[in-house]
């Protein structure tokens, strides 16, 4: 967000104050508003706009000209209420990514919804079961590349932990209204066979990205005039940290500081402290910090593209400011592993009844991934049925890394994982490497499974996990030329499906 929105100080124990920081009114009340209370509406509008991003102005779609759009808050258990206002010059949706949501309310094109058309509104209106943080974004096409995407943050009624200040921290790679688009950049992508060599890291096992962005983003703003984190010395911080680039996975710290993690993808973890997280696209981790005296740079490596996303943390005002470029030992230091993340007891899944085995693949074009073998044209269907746990068993025979996410559940990682493994819904596979999940069947519907690099997403690497039988009226249309769609039963008026979810509302919209 522009300014210091998203920026600055955000006591825990002061919504109000928070909100004041926004520029906005609480979203959904306050951080403790009772569950049972039914929200007021959030419009998101998105359209055309232009955006400052520190000392940059450029052309882009973001929802009410902000980017990141506005922060949701909402309590376990609650509800989001939320209304899509269409003034782009395309169809979109929203998803609302790592909830354990109700089918009809995901946002995917073509299988939970008709993408909303030009000129008209879609309201989503579910329940938010699970605590944690989350984000919502665009699912149409290349516009998650664009400026399309906030955070949503679900707060634990019962909360455990203890700290005095929370930040949310959204890291982006920005391309649009500098080098012309994203859809730009896929056609440029599409005409080749290449993949930039230079673009590599050790920790990702090789080439790391499809391409170098002029720009990383923390809270919507360049190095060059950062956004501030401001506090107490000797606060204790919570750290909500997201991913929401397009292909850029991060190496995070926070110089003279180490993080103990404490949340993976919203589920909590048994803590465990370490020096920097490496964050793939649409994962999320909560990281506790207790703040030392002075201003300390807080660092994202654009993993092998030799540029970081940068922001300030500061807890004196006489303390000179770090520059964009501050040597921060700690990303050398100790890094988070998937084997040091244990979910906690309550959170275990119940033992896999059967497993599937899912290959990732690169076609000789160099530019079509695969599940195998398959495109998201002709996608990859796992079969489950509601209440049995589902081993996918992951072997990437790809040359790349690739962030797998699955919509409507959280799994549990299995393989390389401490003794309980994490519950995550979006984890990293490099090549040549084999992972387990567990996926247990409590949320039916169809479910797109993913890449969530953009690119490789848009050029085939998309499958679904589906409920029972498969179902012939529905078909997948994420792509933004294609994304009108075949599913028109969701478009009618508000009432609930059978679980107390409020069903979507679609209609054509005038002036707001």
């Amino acid at each position: 967000m522009n300014g210091s929105a998203w920026g600055g100080r955000l006591p825990r124990r002061s919504v109000i104050g928070m909100f004041a920081a926004l520029g906005a009114a609480p979203v959904l009340g306050g951080a403790r508003a009772s569950a049972a209370a039914r929200p007021s509406w959030t419009v998101l509008r998105a359209r055309p706009a232009r955006v400052d991003l520190g000392r940059r102005t450029v052309a882009t779609w973001a929802y009410d000209d902000v980017v990141p759009g506005r922060l949701i808050r909402a309590t376990a258990g609650g509800a989001v209420r939320a209304r899509l206002v269409n003034d782009l010059p395309a169809p979109t949706t929203v998803h609302w990514h790592g909830i354990r949501i109700a089918f009809p309310m995901d946002g995917a094109p073509g299988f939970s919804q008709e993408a909303t058309r030009p000129g008209e509104t879609f309201d989503y209106a579910f329940t938010v079961p699970d605590a944690g943080t989350y984000f919502y974004h665009s699912h149409v096409g290349m516009q998650n590349d664009r400026g399309l995407y906030g955070a949503l943050i679900v707060e634990d009624p019962h909360e455990p932990l203890r700290y005095d200040e929370e930040y949310t921290v959204v890291l982006d790679d920005w391309l649009d209204g500098v080098n012309g688009t994203p859809d730009d950049e896929l056609r440029r992508l599409n005409a080749s066979s290449e993949h930039d060599d230079n673009i590599r890291s050790a920790a990702l096992g090789g080439v790391a990205g499809e391409t170098l962005y002029p720009y990383y983003l923390v809270n919507g703003r360049r190095p060059s005039a950062p956004v501030t984190f401001s506090a107490r010395p000797g606060a204790r911080a919570r750290f909500r940290v997201i991913n929401a680039a397009a292909d850029t996975a991060f190496r995070f710290a926070i110089g003279g500081h180490r993080l103990t993690v404490t949340h993976t993808d919203g589920f909590p973890c048994a803590p465990v402290t370490v020096d920097t997280v490496m964050i793939g696209m649409g994962e999320r981790y909560d990281v506790l910090v207790t703040l030392e005296d002075g201003a300390f740079p807080l660092v994202a490596v654009a993993e092998g593209k030799r540029a970081r996303a940068f922001a300030v943390v500061r807890t004196s005002p006489r303390a000179a400011a770090p520059t964009p470029g501050a040597r921060v030992p700690q990303l050398s230091g100790r890094m988070l592993t998937y084997g040091d993340l244990n979910a906690r007891r309550e959170d275990q899944l119940p033992t896999a009844t059967k497993s599937v085995r899912v290959r990732l693949g690169m076609r000789p074009s160099g530019n079509e991934w695969t599940l195998n073998g398959r495109l998201a044209n002709d996608p990859l269907r796992l079969r489950v049925d509601e209440g049995e746990t589902l081993r996918i068993i992951m072997e990437n025979e790809s040359p790349m890394w690739h962030p797998m996410h699955l919509h409507g559940h959280t799994f549990q990682v299995r393989g390389r994982t401490g003794r309980r493994g994490p519950r995550k819904d979006t984890v990293n596979i490099l090549p040549r490497e084999r992972l387990r999940i567990d996926v247990h069947a409590d949320n039916p519907g169809e479910w797109m499974f993913h890449c969530h690099n953009l690119y490789h997403q848009e050029q085939g690497m998309m499958g679904v996990l589906g409920y029972g039988p498969q179902r012939r009226d529905l078909r997948m249309t994420h792509n933004s030329s294609d994304a009108h769609g075949h599913v028109d039963r969701h478009k009618r008026g508000d009432r609930t499906d059978g679980r107390g979810q409020e069903k979507g509302r679609r209609r054509r919209h005038g002036g707001h």
